[in-house]
């Protein structure tokens, strides 16, 4: 009986010990099944199986990441419910790594555009002289390209005999017209004068010119040439003592008070281009300049090698600053209405889709795909996603340092079917 006693003792004893051996061998802080492992968001090579574990390098509660295909951790008592999107962050660590925020706005959107364009004198400002009486130069007055002309100032003499010859029968008939006692006489002289005059007039004879010689009745065997407006010559491809044809080129001035810029513009921006549109044109040679120009011409035919088409550009130019044959750079703004907008930088682009991270307080983030519409300078519109007055991370870059939160909080936001297709892979 003694020893039957000891035995059961003996085995009371030893059950004991197994039952507080094993309550000793269970860990307090096991990791729920439904949990990989916990992490830093800062540092995500930190792995831990302590729930309430901190991490080694920056202190930081550590956070749970999900098993794949796992639902989220119901909230423990005397934790606060957030939204499955959701993700924490909290305010003093933003505000350590520099965490900034924009508030969604509805503005008007003007988008820029800019191209390259060239110089050019305009075609109606120019006057290319030919010789229209066969004859010889007698003297040049300019001798250079780039010399400055101003208007009526003479260019270019030409003794030519035609001219003499037809200078003196439109004298000797206004002398006959003159002398004529009656109404019927006067007809004929006045009829070949009048034809006499409109010789005079295609041979370059300006019409001053020609009152001059009504009232000195003195014909002249030379031909003046003067400048129509005030320009530059461009071009004096003739010396003195040559003989000139009909035709044949003499000498090339042209008004540069106002110039052209031809500028290529590619096909997707033709939508935006108007006559009459406001263009603002800056060079090289004057830095900090600013050109107002203005769209006259928008040519309809395509370079194809280059997918653009040639836009004319009308640019007051009195001072002859902006030469024929300079670099240009053309910019133009075009108002585009109103809009959603947000900053570029608080766009996360993902590859299929476009994040922002909402701020909904208390250092709480939802990340939300947005629908963009156009890039308008540092700001993109916003079809769809957001409401105007929300706030959202306007320097998302650090997220990508926090990867393992970020997908561990995009789970269920990504869909299930995105959550099969991962598990099958």
């Amino acid at each position: 009986m003694k020893y039957q006693r000891r035995s059961f003792l003996r085995l009371i004893i030893c059950s004991s010990g197994a039952l507080m051996l094993g309550g000793c061998m269970k860990k307090p802080g096991s990791a729920p099944s439904n949990v990989d492992y916990y992490t830093c968001t800062m540092h995500p090579s930190v792995r831990s199986q302590d729930p309430h574990g901190k991490c080694p390098i920056c202190g930081m509660d550590l956070v749970p990441v999900m098993k794949r295909g796992s639902t989220p951790m119901p909230a423990q008592a005397g934790e606060s419910n957030q939204h499955a999107n959701e993700f924490t962050v909290p305010v003093e660590r933003q505000q350590q790594i520099g965490v900034t925020y924009a508030t969604v706005e509805r503005k008007p959107l003007r988008r820029s555009i800019r191209a390259v364009g060239t110089v050019d004198y305009d075609m109606l400002r120019h006057w290319a002289f030919v010789a229209r009486v066969d004859g010889y130069v007698q003297e040049l007055f300019v001798t250079s390209p780039g010399q400055l002309v101003e208007k009526d100032q003479r260019l270019i003499s030409i003794y030519s005999p035609d001219l003499l010859t037809t200078e003196r029968e439109f004298v000797m008939l206004l002398r006959m017209r003159d002398e004529a006692f009656s109404k019927e006489a006067r007809e004929m002289p006045e009829s070949l004068s009048a034809a006499a005059k409109a010789r005079l007039e295609q041979w370059n004879v300006t019409g001053e010119q020609i009152a001059e010689l009504e009232k000195s009745r003195k014909p002249s065997e030379y031909l003046t040439l003067r400048s129509p407006f005030r320009g530059v010559v461009q071009e004096v491809p003739v010396h003195q003592g040559v003989n000139v044809k009909i035709g044949d080129h003499l000498v090339d001035v042209a008004d540069l008070s106002s110039v052209w810029v031809w500028a290529d513009f590619y096909e997707n921006e033709w939508p935006m281009l108007q006559q009459g549109q406001k263009v603002v044109v800056t060079t090289k040679s004057y830095p900090g300049e600013k050109f107002d120009g203005k769209i006259a011409l928008i040519n309809p035919f395509v370079d194809e090698a280059k997918r653009t088409s040639k836009v004319r550009i009308d640019i007051p130019n009195l001072d002859f600053k902006l030469r024929p044959g300079m670099y240009a750079n053309v910019e133009l703004g075009v108002d585009m209405g109103e809009g959603l907008t947000i900053p570029v930088s608080a766009i996360m682009p993902t590859g299929e889709r476009d994040i922002v991270f909402v701020d909904k307080g208390e250092g709480k983030l939802e990340p939300r795909s947005v629908q963009l519409g156009g890039k308008f300078g540092e700001s993109y519109e916003v079809k769809n996603g957001l409401a105007e007055g929300e706030r959202v991370v306007a320097s998302a870059n650090f997220l990508i340092d926090a990867e393992a939160k970020v997908q561990g909080a995009l789970k269920d936001f990504e869909g299930p079917e995105t959550t099969q297709a991962e598990d099958k892979q």
